[in-house]
């Protein structure tokens, strides 16, 4: 069962990209962690990033079609994208939106989100620790696992 992490734009830049707001851990280096943690429960990732919209909305259809979860970080197009909205809203398997920063403590512009409405739970604020958390939260939605 493959659960798809998806990356929005300028994420490939995290390790260099404004450190002291998104950690030092690289992409890569946050997606050999997920990989290594989901092999323990028996799962496959699917980690991709891009910095394009229709991209992503490609990919978000793939996973509906077949993954078991999507945890996606939107970037930047959290706060732009209706095309993403809709492509979420389309597909029926849990789904997760992700950002590193909390981002309800940013700039205005921020605190709103497209994304929001069309997912099952928002995890930001917790650094890279978040992919973490929301590959735990995907796979008890999965699994229909309660809390212990």
């Amino acid at each position: 069962m493959t659960i798809y992490v998806l990356n929005g734009p300028n994420l490939n830049l995290l390790g260099s990209r404004e450190p002291e707001i998104y950690g030092r851990a690289s992409l890569d280096d946050i997606g050999k962690v997920l990989d290594a943690e989901a092999a323990k429960a028996g799962r496959k990732i699917a980690f991709r990033q891009s910095n394009h919209e229709g991209v992503l909305v490609d990919w978000v259809q793939e996973a509906g079609a077949k993954g078991a979860g999507l945890a996606l970080n939107p970037g930047a197009y959290t706060h732009t994208s209706i095309a993403l909205h809709d492509a979420l809203k389309a597909i029926s398997i849990p789904k997760i939106e992700l950002h590193l920063s909390n981002v309800h403590a940013r700039e205005a512009f921020r605190r709103h989100s497209y994304i929001s409405p069309a997912v099952d739970g928002v995890i930001c604020g917790l650094g890279a620790a978040g992919y973490l958390t929301a590959l735990d939260a995907l796979i008890r939605l999965i699994d229909k696992k309660p809390f212990p």
